[in-house]
């Protein structure tokens, strides 16, 4: 635990009590906050009190009595309109914050000589794969390192700041929106296409909030910049014409004069004027695909920006062992090989998933993002068939209507076993069943992490059925 010292003997209000909010409060109180913990679920504050932190419902309280409000990054700022706390906060002045904003003031805090490595990763899609392999390679380089924020534990959650450890961290436009003092020595922003518009109203709230992740940025840091995309390429030119920190392009597919690319298996670093290729990822099985081809231009660009050795980084990217519900190889049974992308909650993730497979057997649908699977369209002629569940089902069986053979299976359970038969009696070699459902999963799931675990189990019961478990 990091623990903040800013408000000792003040009266702080945290609304929003799952995994930050949680963090937030034991942070808070052993800094010598008075901490008032609320949330509007009963199960929540339920939660909360049998992991020990009290809760207060602040609703009753005299606003003016607090120092500041910790929102948790789920609960609305703005969009599509403030909070009912969020608007108590405001009519009084009370600043509102998140958690990381919190980790920045303690660490600006420190003494220069105190002060650790800093690595920022944000993104519509790759942030946990790439904070992950970012956080491996520096493990590699024998480095203390702490992995966070929106994956694993939340940042105030981690071990106590000092000189010399390294803090990994992957930023959601939730939590960036509510930073505004966050300097990183590194900070990656690596692609862009329309997420969380529900949240943020439209595209220019959602990029204006993802570009804090370069805020407060001097001299001596680095900010890299994925261009495959129109938003990334325009923010990485207006980096580098304000030239207020070091600034290079990362690409999975264009060459660069300058900065990092990946052609095919090959990658290139460009960072210091003289092209030269330093890895191979047809040898790191957990990298496959465009996608992490982009992820691993990422990761090699920060670990190089912190004085990591080529070699050392190569050697990571061959070993690392890749993340639970990305691209997750499960199992394979007479021959149909099962992998779990349930951390695929949109189509653009999807997409990067169907990119691997020239075909596959696609369970898909839950709770659809804005546009639905219409920019899979490409993808459609690889799909054997799509076996389709949750709320979306209907609006992606409208979208699949001609192209591809779609079974209505309802559940996940369902989707797992008809999607094995199939496959199965397929005739082809090595029949893929991918979960990758281009949704979130709140319909019939508490998170991806459950649907996927689902996945695992449900193919874990056909292995029995088989007599291969």
């Amino acid at each position: 635990m990091i623990p903040i010292t800013e408000y000792k003997g003040r009266d702080v209000a945290v609304f929003g009590l799952a995994r930050t909010g949680l963090a937030a409060a034991r942070a808070l109180t052993a800094g010598g906050a008075r901490v008032h913990a609320w949330d509007d679920s009963d199960a929540a504050r339920a939660k909360a009190e049998a992991a020990g932190v009290a809760v207060s419902d602040i609703n009753a309280r005299d606003w003016r009595s607090f120092a500041a409000l910790v929102l948790s990054p789920g609960v609305p700022l703005t969009f599509p309109e403030p909070h009912r706390v969020v608007t108590l906060a405001d009519a009084v002045g009370v600043p509102i914050l998140g958690d990381f904003e919190l980790f920045a003031r303690a660490v600006n805090a420190l003494p220069a000589t105190a002060r650790p490595k800093l690595v920022g990763v944000t993104g519509t899609n790759g942030k946990s794969t790439t904070a992950a392999l970012i956080a491996h390679i520096l493990r590699e380089a024998g480095k203390d390192v702490r992995l966070g924020g929106n994956i694993g534990e939340s940042v105030l959650a981690l071990a106590p700041l000092h000189a010399g450890a390294y803090y990994v961290l992957e930023l959601s436009s939730f939590q960036l929106a509510l930073t505004g003092s966050l300097r990183l020595d590194v900070a990656i922003w690596l692609n862009t296409s329309p997420d969380h518009l529900d949240r943020h109203g439209d595209m220019a709230a959602y990029v204006a909030a993802k570009r804090r992740i370069f805020a407060n940025q001097g001299a001596a840091d680095w900010a890299f910049v994925g261009v495959d995309d129109a938003y990334g390429a325009r923010i990485c030119t207006e980096l580098t014409h304000a030239a207020m920190q070091h600034v290079a392009p990362i690409s999975s597919g264009q060459a660069l004069g300058r900065g990092v690319c990946a052609l095919g298996a090959k990658l290139f670093d460009a960072l210091n004027g003289r092209t030269e290729a330093v890895a191979d990822l047809s040898e790191a099985p957990a990298l496959a695909g465009k996608h992490n081809a982009q992820n691993a231009c990422a990761a090699y660009a920060a670990a190089r920006a912190l004085g990591i050795d080529a070699r050392i980084i190569a050697h990571a990217f061959a070993n690392f062992p890749g993340l639970p519900h990305r691209l997750e190889r499960v199992a394979a049974l007479q021959g149909v090989r099962f992998i779990n992308d349930s951390k695929a909650t949109n189509a653009a993730a999807a997409a990067q998933a169907l990119a691997v497979y020239p075909r596959v057997y696609w369970i898909a649908g839950g709770v659809a993002k804005d546009g639905g699977i219409d920019e899979l369209a490409a993808f459609f002629p690889r799909m054997a068939k799509a076996y389709l569940i949750g709320q979306a089902a209907g609006q992606f069986a409208d979208a699949l209507k001609g192209q591809v053979a779609v079974t209505m299976a309802g559940d996940l359970d369902a989707a797992v076993k008809l999607a094995f038969e199939d496959a199965r009696t397929s005739g082809e070699p090595h029949p893929v069943v991918l979960l990758s459902p281009a949704c979130a999963s709140y319909d019939q799931f508490s998170d991806y992490e459950d649907r996927g675990a689902r996945f695992k189990s449900a193919v874990a019961a056909l292995a029995k059925a088989q007599g291969e478990a």
